[in-house]
């Protein structure tokens, strides 16, 4: 029996059909139920029996024409890949990004209520392998899209990394209509999948008033309502859960309810029509993002500087420190016009660098406090302010002033 075959197996009287995927463990067999999900079962205690082969080449999924109809707005749909635009690969048994935009919308009928769509696909990748010049190249798409009309922009990404995609975003364009980033954090063909309910929710706030980049995910572990992030104080904080996602040092922007699609607000956004499109798409991609742990050698610090970096994120401990022995290193990054940033591992709240010595000594050695920063965003805005500052002053002062609400200086005690 081939990988593909659907077979019917029987074991202790308890009869399974499905079809049979790859399995790394000899003498042990992986079956994708019809229900979606996967069972592993021991070959030497089962009878087996093929059902169907495999056939030869696969049939192409066939995605109609996208409808229009009279009175909807206008919304474009990017498909970078990631788990919702994803389904089981039988040749490795690992999920894999297939889909395209349009066949997002043909899977999902609910979201043709809402808009008319045009769909694209930028890239079809898992967000881990997204890099600098492919956010250059979807704030660019993004900008086309809304130049040719678009009254708001969906963006299907992979969630592993979609923090720093919105952050990028965030920092790039300053946009007129709502730029939506959604994503899934399981496959389309598995029965618990959030992909649908997610896509129905993001599709709701790009036709809305809320002119900024977002992300919407599944605000709890049921199919009730959706929350909308901020691009720039949002996190993935669990590696599987529907409501993986949360708003870091700031309530969320608002959630939307999945069976009304009413949007409730919870904070001040810049509204629809505000602003002038604007796409500021320069970054530099040398800036590194060093995470300090006890005992470490400031050595780390010297190899990004003895590399060229043009900038680097501390994420300190605490209230953003490091060892006394890194003291020197970042006084040297910084004589050499290489900005040090510093966050805090603790991620809630703010760092402060004048309450113990070792804080005022990195001052001292021309450290920048990153304030309430996400070290993630530290990382992009830092990117953005190197590739676009005119001097080292200038990207001191930069760093230190809020751009895109990825900082404030007070922090609310409830969040």
């Amino acid at each position: 029996m081939d990988m593909g075959d659907r077979i019917s197996v029987k074991r202790n009287g308890t009869s399974f059909e499905g079809v049979l995927m790859p399995s790394r463990r000899e003498g042990y067999m992986v079956i994708k139920l019809d229900n979606g999900y996967n069972i592993g079962l021991c070959t030497a205690k089962c009878e087996l029996q093929l059902l169907q082969k495999r056939p030869e080449s696969l049939p192409q999924q066939k995605t109609r024409p996208l409808p229009t109809r009279e009175g909807l707005p206008q919304v474009s749909i990017l498909s970078t890949g990631g788990t919702i635009a994803s389904k089981v690969d039988y040749r490795t048994g690992a999920v894999t990004s297939q889909f395209s935009a349009s066949e997002i919308i043909s899977a999902i009928p609910e979201l043709e209520e809402i808009a008319n769509y045009r769909a694209r696909v930028i890239y079809q990748i898992l967000s881990e392998n997204m890099r600098a010049e492919y956010w250059i190249k979807l704030a660019q798409s993004v900008a086309e899209e809304i130049s040719a009309g678009a009254q708001g922009v969906i963006i299907t990404h992979g969630t592993d990394t979609m923090m720093y995609t919105a952050a990028a975003l965030s920092f790039m364009l300053r946009t007129p209509v709502p730029v939506v980033l959604v994503g899934s954090q399981r496959s389309s063909d598995r029965p618990s999948s959030d992909a649908s309910m997610n896509a129905v929710c993001a599709a709701s706030v790009a036709i809305s008033d809320i002119a900024e980049v977002c992300v919407v995910m599944h605000g709890t572990t049921s199919d009730d309502y959706c929350t909308i992030h901020r691009g720039t104080r949002v996190r993935k904080m669990h590696t599987s859960r529907r409501d993986a996602f949360q708003s870091i040092n700031q309530v969320p922007q608002g959630k939307v309810d999945y069976l009304t699609r009413k949007i409730q607000t919870f904070q001040p956004y810049r509204r629809r029509g505000e602003v002038k499109l604007e796409v500021m798409d320069k970054l530099e991609p040398q800036c590194a993002l060093v995470k300090y742990t006890p005992g470490s050698s400031p050595e780390i610090l010297n190899y990004y500087i003895d590399k060229g970096y043009c900038g680097i994120v501390l994420e300190g401990t605490g209230l953003g420190h490091v060892a006394s022995d890194w003291i020197d290193s970042i006084k040297r990054a910084t004589e050499e016009n290489i900005p040090v940033v510093v966050t805090s591992q603790c991620l809630r709240g703010r760092i402060c660098d004048r309450v113990y010595d070792t804080g005022r000594d990195m001052l001292d050695g021309g450290a920048i406090e990153g304030e309430d920063m996400l070290p993630e965003v530290a990382l992009v805005k830092l990117m953005w302010t190197v590739a676009n500052a005119k001097s080292p002053e200038d990207i001191r002062t930069l760093m230190k002033r809020p751009l895109a609400n990825e900082m404030c200086f007070s922090t609310p005690i409830t969040v």
